[in-house]
């Protein structure tokens, strides 16, 4: 299969965010007097939509949820958003990519905004065409939204020439919805058995894989 395009993942798949996220949830919780979290418990909030998970996780009522968003939003904005690094070997990937002439986008469910001050950040905006998140209003939150929103802005037309790279089950599923292809990385948040269940089509164990695959 000869793809053109790449749509990437941010957290857990570009950058290890789990200190800035998981520190901003127990900011929410803390301010709002609610039971702290498991470690395991706090890093199911990474990639998924927030106000989704604060219903699932904490037994909150969509409402309650809309509250805890904007208090995590609170610490993450000034201090949670920078707790993030980039995993080994993703620069060096991504500039592989560009020197094969792949064109590069951002699918993630974390606002656009923020999802831009980040790769502003850490220097790995210049190697993507295209950045697309959230919105700050809860709308486009849905990872299949989100790569809607990505493919039509970047004008694709033919979805079969598109592959999605992730870790976690809702980027496989939102990739196959929108009848994309599908990469599962496991040097993320999700397990095999995850990506496998979720129709990953293909799986890397690091990211100089990714450009191997490509290269088939």
């Amino acid at each position: 299969m000869k793809y053109k395009t790449i749509f990437f993942d941010l957290d857990g798949t570009i950058t290890d965010s789990a200190p800035g996220i998981m520190n901003s949830i127990k900011y929410a919780l803390e301010k709002n007097h609610l039971p702290m979290l498991s470690e395991e418990q706090l890093r199911s909030f990474i990639g998924p939509p927030l106000r989704g998970q604060f219903c699932k996780v904490c037994g909150l009522a969509d409402e309650e949820s809309a509250r805890m968003v904007e208090d995590y939003r609170e610490y993450y904005r000034d201090k949670g958003i920078f707790g993030n690094n980039v995993y080994d070997g993703v620069i060096e990937m991504l500039e592989k990519l560009r020197k094969k002439g792949f064109r590069l986008a951002i699918a993630t469910s974390k606002p656009e905004m923020f999802a831009k001050q980040i790769a502003d950040y850490f220097g790995f905006s210049k190697y993507f065409d295209f950045i697309g998140g959230a919105c700050m209003n809860e709308s486009r939150t849905d990872k299949y939204e989100v790569i809607e929103y990505v493919i039509e802005s970047c004008n694709i037309t033919d979805r079969n020439e598109v592959v999605m790279v992730g870790d976690r089950s809702h980027d496989m599923i939102g990739a196959k919805k929108a009848g994309l292809h599908s990469i599962g990385v496991l040097y993320g948040y999700g397990s095999k058995e995850e990506l496998e269940q979720s129709g990953a089509e293909m799986l890397v164990e690091v990211p100089e894989q990714i450009v191997s695959l490509m290269e088939v």
